[in-house]
């Protein structure tokens, strides 16, 4: 896993790198004694970030001010002196909460944590686009799961997710909706919203703001924006009433 350290006490950093250096799993890309630093450095360097150590104590900007700031992707294990901040530490989600003094245990066990969270979201849900024919495959687990492209009703997306809604089930996978956009044959299926993708065999109708489709439940309304109702409308077969 790829690590960075924000930490403004020089001795606790030293401890922290040379852990991240005796353990196979871990390789340390940057080391920083403010977090604004760090922030300044992530904004310039194009960094795959796995994880950071954050300090939560530190001038300009505390650790808890760069989480509210800081658009993670990466995991965060805290590194800090006292137990106070742990609570709200543990609201953004992070991965661990390590105190001063750290041992190598107590690390390896937090760097272990975070390498299990890393593997199972690369493994969960991941998509094979088969461009030849009229199917997707959905990894599920361990497990390949076949959807034909009649079964999608339509895809939903989430940050760096998408949901992929079928008659019955859904799936979320770890694909951005451009890469959908990309793989799926136009034909079939049309961006009708930044967050939205409809298979234009679903579409009940159309109405001002909104796409309606078929469904089990009988009827789903999303929203369609107004440049891509006007690109759908001239890609579809449209009859109009003649004056």
């Amino acid at each position: 896993m790829n690590c960075i350290i924000i930490e403004d006490d020089r001795l606790s950093r030293k401890v922290v790198e040379e852990f991240i250096h005796r353990t196979e799993s871990t390789e340390l890309l940057a080391s920083y004694e403010n977090a604004v630093d760090a922030l300044n450095s992530m904004k310039t360097n194009s960094m795959e970030i796995d994880l950071v150590f954050l300090d939560i104590e530190m001038p300009e900007m505390s650790g808890i001010e760069f989480l509210k700031t800081f658009n993670r992707n990466p995991q965060i294990i805290i590194i800090s002196g006292k137990e106070k901040y742990a609570l709200e530490a543990f609201e953004y989600d992070v991965t661990d909460y390590l105190l001063k003094p750290i041992t190598y245990a107590r690390f390896y066990k937090a760097v272990t944590k975070a390498q299990t969270r890393l593997m199972e979201k690369q493994n969960v849900n991941k998509a094979s686009f088969d461009e030849t024919t009229d199917q997707i495959f959905i990894k599920r687990g361990s497990t390949l799961v076949r959807l034909s492209y009649s079964d999608i009703l339509f895809i939903e997306a989430l940050e760096n997710y998408v949901i992929v809604t079928t008659f019955h089930e859904k799936y979320t996978i770890h694909f951005t909706m451009k890469s959908i956009v990309d793989k799926l044959p136009s034909s079939i299926f049309k961006r009708v919203h930044r967050s939205f993708i409809v298979n234009i065999n679903k579409i009940k109708g159309i109405e001002d703001n909104a796409v309606i489709l078929t469904v089990e439940e009988g009827a789903k309304v999303l929203p369609i924006g107004k440049s891509y109702r006007d690109k759908l409308l001239n890609e579809i077969n449209l009859i109009t009433k003649n004056d």
